[in-house]
């Protein structure tokens, strides 16, 4: 359960059963309906803790946008053509790193009532099959799982993928709300994804997440129901012996699950805007991880100088290959070069990363192949 300071509801949403049920769920929080969300925004602005108060400020609105959305990418690096489902967006936990801090102005929980537009919508894409095949995940903007105990909508989108053959569903988090997926009938058509990091960045830069072990046994858990499993190392942290730690968690991974069974680790390094270093200066003063040699990118990030991140890169890479030879590794953000020096060779000579992502789930989750090769 969220721990929250009050519920503001939007007074378009307001009859909705959805928001009575969670509203029912919080009985001693306060409720405050409203036509306009700038007294909301005000009330957390003018905290101590903007982002904190943001945590435990939970808005039931409308999604006035689209449901399903195009990863934004990075100019110059090479993205793996993911779309997001925007099913709400913040997080209740609270990772130093984390690029929602500065991202949404001001932050706030924002639960979407409105969910029957986003089955339509789904409907919509995963039907016409020639669109091909199809990634989707709800990841991006906030944690898959946090909502769990109170819309259910994980649930939802797991039954409702299991139903068709040519598009999957990631859901990926840092918790071990599993309890009420396992039993649902998936069809190896969700892939549950767990980020990772070395117990040292859990538990000095991840407040309130559970535990490497945690992670591990839900994934275990999962695997035993059935699931396909993905991983995300990102961000990797570079701090003197780095690269033995995360070579430990790999070899912890491979200890709780079958490389049969992993459909993708992904990887990338720790980067971020420079709005972000003031925040973590403020929110986190015992945090040394922007005190690094970290230079700008070509995307205006801030990022480790490129011989390094290859150098870490190679070592987790061959770790992996030694335990699971055949998964597909792939880097959030990396461009050719990171690729060749480390891989051997560059997605498009593969027909591109978004391809070399789609065929992996064609093979372990059973994903049926189109007319036109996608």
């Amino acid at each position: 359960m969220m721990q929250l300071l009050k519920i503001f509801v939007h007074q378009d949403v307001s009859q909705e059963a959805l928001v009575r049920s969670i509203c029912d769920r919080y009985p001693h929080v306060p409720v405050e309906t409203i036509d306009d969300p700038k007294s909301m925004y005000q009330t957390i602005l003018t905290s101590a803790d903007p982002i904190s108060t943001g945590k435990q400020i939970l808005f039931l609105t409308r999604n006035q946008g689209a449901f399903i959305r195009k990863c934004p990418g990075t100019r110059s690096y090479i993205c793996c053509g993911y779309q997001i489902i925007h099913i709400g967006t913040f997080c209740t936990m609270d990772c130093s790193y984390c690029i929602l801090q500065s991202y949404f102005h001001p932050p706030v929980l924002q639960c979407f009532i409105n969910i029957d537009t986003l089955f339509a919508d789904l409907k919509t894409i995963t039907h016409n099959r020639t669109r091909g095949m199809q990634r989707l995940g709800t990841g991006e903007f906030t944690d898959s799982l946090i909502w769990e105990a109170m819309t259910g909508i994980s649930q939802q989108l797991i039954s409702f993928f299991s139903t068709q053959d040519h598009a999957v569903l990631e859901l990926k988090t840092k918790t071990t709300a599993i309890e009420k997926l396992i039993a649902l009938r998936h069809n190896r058509k969700t892939i549950l994804a767990w980020s990772l990091n070395t117990p040292r960045i859990i538990q000095t830069e991840e407040r309130r997440t559970t535990s490497l072990n945690a992670r591990l046994k839900a994934a275990a858990t999962c695997e035993s129901y059935g699931f396909p499993l993905a991983f995300h190392f990102d961000p990797i942290v570079y701090y003197d012996g780095c690269e033995q730690d995360y070579e430990t968690v790999i070899d912890h991974l491979f200890d709780h699950v079958s490389p049969d069974n992993v459909v993708w680790i992904s990887m990338g390094t720790f980067r971020f805007m420079p709005e972000l270093k003031t925040v973590i200066q403020e929110r986190f003063k015992q945090s040394t991880i922007i005190y690094g040699e970290l230079f700008p990118g070509m995307d205006d990030k801030f990022r480790y100088f490129k011989p390094l991140r290859i150098q870490v890169y190679q070592r987790l890479i061959d770790r992996i290959k030694k335990r699971a030879p055949d998964v597909c590794v792939y880097y959030c953000m990396e461009d050719e070069t990171v690729w060749y020096k480390t891989q051997g060779f560059v997605p498009d000579e593969r027909g591109g990363l978004p391809h070399m992502l789609d065929m992996r789930a064609v093979s372990i989750c059973g994903i049926t192949q189109l007319e036109n090769g996608q």
